[in-house]
């Protein structure tokens, strides 16, 4: 028989599955949950990210995309049933703060139609400001309830890799928990996706349109994507207090697997980075075929 697969027990593909995967966990965990003010962001996210919301324009990112968000948004609900079922204490309402920052953590890599100028320079922590802000802005202009979602600063903060974790100061446990496992669910929603490596070379041409320093060109990027896990690890266990450890909670509750799915995928990720690299790295791109994403990069060629 063949082993469960991360990537088969939801149709990742479509936001519309992965909203029901959602409020199915949320479910098993308060059958009288209100999931209007969800639907409703979730809605206005996807809008957003389609070119569909006003006064933005469509998402040009083609790392940091609508699917990125919702495996996010996936990743997250999961920790949370997790910790929960292993004795964690969280209110409705912080269930909620943690999904809507899972939701909005990446809108900073949409543009206003009021920005000034064409170019699409960021940097990460303008991006993550920028995401306080429209989150901010939305919470406001819907009459939202500021009291409940006061803490999203300092949540967003944690997918900020160059943030210092310890020097936070988190204004409760329950805060610091939900912090960490967004943090937590944003690296291992993007590296487990399973087209992870392939969005790697799109990642490569967004830090470059971008401004951003490091990386001679995709092969360079990957080698470094090699390298840098050793730091995600560390970061995961340690500095994010290893709260990954729900996930294998949430798999046995909801698909009775004793296992963590999301590690298991990034760790065959970055084996077959690194087989790519030993063995064919003049012609990485041929072994790099998931989605048929690689076929959009044909008119760019910044290999050397």
């Amino acid at each position: 028989m063949e082993p469960v697969q991360l990537s088969r027990l939801v149709d990742m593909e479509n936001p519309h599955a992965v909203l029901n995967e959602v409020e199915n966990i949320v479910s098993t965990l308060y059958t009288d949950f209100d999931f209007e003010m969800l639907n409703r962001v979730f809605t206005d996210i996807v809008q957003l990210f389609g070119g569909e919301y006003p006064r933005y324009s469509r998402c040009q990112t083609q790392y940091h995309d609508l699917k990125h968000t919702t495996d996010t948004f996936l990743a997250m609900a999961r920790l949370i049933h997790g910790a929960i079922l292993k004795g964690e204490n969280l209110t409705r309402d912080q269930v909620m703060l943690g999904l809507l920052c899972a939701l909005m953590h990446d809108t900073g890599y949409i543009r206003s139609l009021d920005d000034e100028g064409s170019t699409n320079t960021h940097d990460v922590l303008t991006d993550i400001r920028r995401s306080i802000a429209f989150m901010d802005r939305y919470l406001s202009d819907h009459g939202l309830s500021p009291e409940i979602f006061n803490h999203c600063s300092v949540i967003l903060t944690c997918t900020d890799l160059s943030a210092d974790i310890t020097e936070i100061h988190f204004p409760s446990r329950e805060i610091e928990l939900l912090a960490k496992l967004l943090g937590t669910a944003d690296l291992l929603g993007q590296m487990a996706d399973r087209t992870y490596l392939e969005k790697l070379l799109f990642l490569f041409y967004e830090f470059r349109d971008g401004g951003v320093m490091g990386y001679d060109n995709e092969l360079d990027l990957l080698k470094k994507t090699r390298d840098f896990y050793a730091m995600i690890r560390q970061r995961i266990t340690k500095d994010l207090s290893g709260v990954t450890e729900y996930m294998r909670h949430h798999f046995k509750a909801r698909w009775d697997l004793d296992r963590d799915l999301y590690t298991e995928a990034v760790e065959n990720h970055i084996s077959y980075l690194k087989f790519i690299l030993k063995h064919h790295e003049k012609d990485y791109r041929n072994y790099l075929r998931r989605g048929g994403l690689v076929k959009r990069l044909n008119g760019k060629t910044d290999r050397s």
